[in-house]
């Protein structure tokens, strides 16, 4: 872009700056709440025999484990989000998006080859997973042969 004067022509720089945001990062936050944001395989091996729900009680500020009437494990994130609809959080193993089972609990994962299990609750880390994660992610990555 040039300036025109009476004199001469200057050419004018434009400087465009582009800031992107992400989703989901491993990065630090400075607004993070405080306390274990992450559980480790060490957590799980602490808790010998306990469901993978009740590792989970009490160790992320907003999640609550609970029994429901038939015998199963009710996780919610935040609270109850509505009164006909599940309140149940998107739980993605090894970035696959899959359903718990038939009482609530994730019977089918062994607890000993769980890595880390990651609770997303806030709007920028649940932003990926669209509609589904509306009540909160739950993201377990599995122990590795070789890691």
């Amino acid at each position: 872009m040039t300036l025109l004067s009476s004199r001469s022509l200057l050419p004018v720089g434009l400087v465009v700056q582009v800031v992107a945001g992400c989703a989901h990062s491993s990065g630090t936050r400075q607004t993070s709440p405080p306390g274990p944001q992450t559980v480790t395989s060490e957590d799980i091996e602490r808790n010998p025999g306990q469901p993978i729900e009740k590792v989970l009680q009490g160790r992320f500020a907003g999640v609550e484990v609970s029994r429901t009437s038939d015998g199963g494990i009710a996780v919610r994130i935040r609270g109850a989000a509505s009164f006909n609809a599940s309140a149940q959080p998107l739980y993605v193993v090894d970035g696959i998006p899959m359903q718990p089972g038939p009482n609530g609990s994730l019977t089918g994962i062994n607890p000993y080859d769980i890595e880390s299990i990651q609770v997303l609750k806030d709007a920028a880390d649940t932003a990926i997973y669209g509609m589904r994660g509306a009540n909160g992610v739950i993201v377990i990555k599995t122990k590795r042969p070789g890691r």
